[in-house]
C-alpha cells in the first residue's frame, strides 16, 4: 500500500509525529491526473529546527522524490520541528 510505503521512507526524518491522510478518493478524475495518489502529510521532526518551511518541503520530497509523478500526484505538507507547537 502507497500510504504504508510513504509512512516507512518518511522515518528517515526521525518524526515524532507523523501523520498521512489519503485524499485521493476526493480527486479522482480531474484534469492531469494520471492516476497518482493525493495525500495530506503532517510531520513532527527535530531535524526541522532551524529550517525554513521551504527545506523542511524538500527534505519531505527528497524522500518520495522517485514516487513523483506517478504514484504521487500531490502532496499537501504541513512540517513542524520538536520546538513548535501546532493546532
Amino acid at each position: 500500500m502507497l500510504k504504508t510505503e510513504i509512512e516507512q521512507r518518511l522515518q528517515a526524518l526521525a518524526p515524532d509525529l507523523l501523520e498521512i491522510q489519503d485524499d485521493s478518493d476526493l480527486h479522482r478524475g480531474h484534469a492531469g491526473n494520471t492516476g497518482g495518489g493525493h495525500f495530506t502529510i503532517t510531520v513532527k521532526s527535530s531535524l526541522f529546527s532551524g529550517k525554513s518551511q521551504i527545506m523542511r518541503h524538500r527534505m519531505i520530497y527528497q524522500c518520495l522524490q522517485d514516487l513523483m509523478p506517478h504514484r504521487i500526484h500531490a502532496l499537501s505538507i504541513q512540517a513542524f520541528s520538536t520546538d513548535e507547537s501546532f493546532i
